[in-house]
C-alpha cells in the first residue's frame, strides 16, 4: 500500500465525511420513487449539500486553494496555480432513480496539471485514488489497467447523449463501428465511474464526449497511474477544455481513436 500524502489525507476525509449525508439521502430518495411530484427537487439540493460539504471541509483543509465545481463554479484561491475540481454528485440520473451507481469526484490541478484525484462510490465503498507518480489505487489495493490487446475481447464503456444534447448521430455512427467487433458496450451514467473502472480493469476502454472538466478530472489521473493511456478524442492532451476522452490501455488506445475517427468521417459524409 502506498502511504497517502497530507493532501490526499485531506481529499478523502473531506469525501467520506460529504458522503455521510450523501448516502443518507440516497436512502430518502429511494422512498421519494413512489410520489408524483418525483424526487427531482429532493436529488437537487442533495448534490447542493454535498458540495457545500466538500467545499467547506477542503478548505479547512487547504484554505489557500481555488475552486472549480459543477454547482457554484470557480472561486478563486490565495494561490492562482492550484485548485480543487469537484464533482459532488456524478450520476445523478442514476442517483434520481433509486440507482446505487454514482460517485463524489475530487480532483486537484496544479499549473495546468492533474497531481490528484478521488473517486468514491459511497454506496459499496469503493474508494478509487491517485497521486501523481504514486500509482493508482482502490481502496488499499494497486490497480492496473487490463492487458487485453484485441479489440474483439474488449469491454467497452461510452456515454448515450440524452434530450437535449447534440451528437445523437455522431454517437450511433461510433455504436455501429464499436459493436459488431468487440466483446461488449455498457453504458452506467457516470463518467468518474467509468474511467476509474478502466484503471481497474473491469472496462478495457471508454469513450465519450461533451463531457465537463469536473466529470473526468480525477479519473483521468486514476486511469494514468494504473498504467492506461488517455487523450481526446482528436488524440490529444487537451481532455478538460475539449470536453471529450478516450480512455484504455496502451494497446487498445490506438484501436479505439482510429475506430472513432473512422465513424465521426462517416457521420460527417452523411449529415
Amino acid at each position: 500500500m502506498s502511504r497517502r500524502s497530507p493532501l490526499m489525507n485531506v481529499i478523502v476525509s473531506a469525501v467520506m465525511k460529504a458522503s455521510r449525508n450523501l448516502r443518507r439521502d440516497f436512502g430518502e430518495v429511494e422512498q421519494l420513487q413512489v410520489s408524483k411530484k418525483g424526487p427531482a427537487d429532493f436529488v437537487s439540493a442533495a448534490d447542493k449539500r454535498t458540495e457545500k460539504a466538500l467545499y467547506e471541509e477542503l478548505s479547512r483543509g487547504r484554505p489557500d486553494f481555488g475552486f472549480l465545481m459543477e454547482e457554484h463554479g470557480e472561486i478563486p484561491g490565495k494561490r492562482e496555480d492550484v485548485r480543487f475540481i469537484i464533482d459532488p454528485l456524478d450520476g445523478t440520473t442514476n442517483f434520481l432513480h433509486g440507482l446505487p451507481h454514482f460517485a463524489l469526484s475530487v480532483a486537484v490541478e496544479e499549473k495546468g496539471e492533474i497531481v490528484a484525484g478521488v473517486v468514491y462510490n459511497p454506496i459499496v465503498d469503493e474508494l478509487f485514488w491517485a497521486e501523481k507518480g504514486q500509482g493508482a489505487y482502490l481502496n488499499d489495493t494497486r490497480l492496473r489497467v487490463s492487458g487485453r490487446d484485441k479489440m474483439e475481447a474488449a469491454l467497452l464503456a461510452t456515454g448515450i447523449p440524452f434530450k437535449g444534447k447534440d451528437g445523437h448521430d455522431t454517437f450511433q455512427a461510433e455504436l455501429a463501428e464499436f459493436a459488431p467487433n468487440v466483446a461488449g458496450i455498457r453504458r452506467f451514467g457516470a463518467a468518474s465511474l467509468d474511467l476509474a473502472y478502466v484503471a481497474a480493469g473491469r472496462f478495457d476502454g471508454y469513450w465519450e464526449d461533451n463531457l465537463q472538466s469536473w466529470d473526468i478530472a480525477a479519473g483521468i489521473l486514476i486511469v494514468k497511474e494504473a498504467g492506461g493511456y488517455v487523450s481526446d478524442i482528436t488524440g490529444g492532451q487537451d481532455m478538460l477544455k475539449s470536453g471529450s476522452v478516450i480512455a484504455a490501455n496502451d494497446r487498445l488506445h490506438a484501436p479505439m481513436e482510429r475506430v472513432i475517427k473512422r465513424a465521426r468521417r462517416g457521420a460527417a459524409k452523411t449529415a
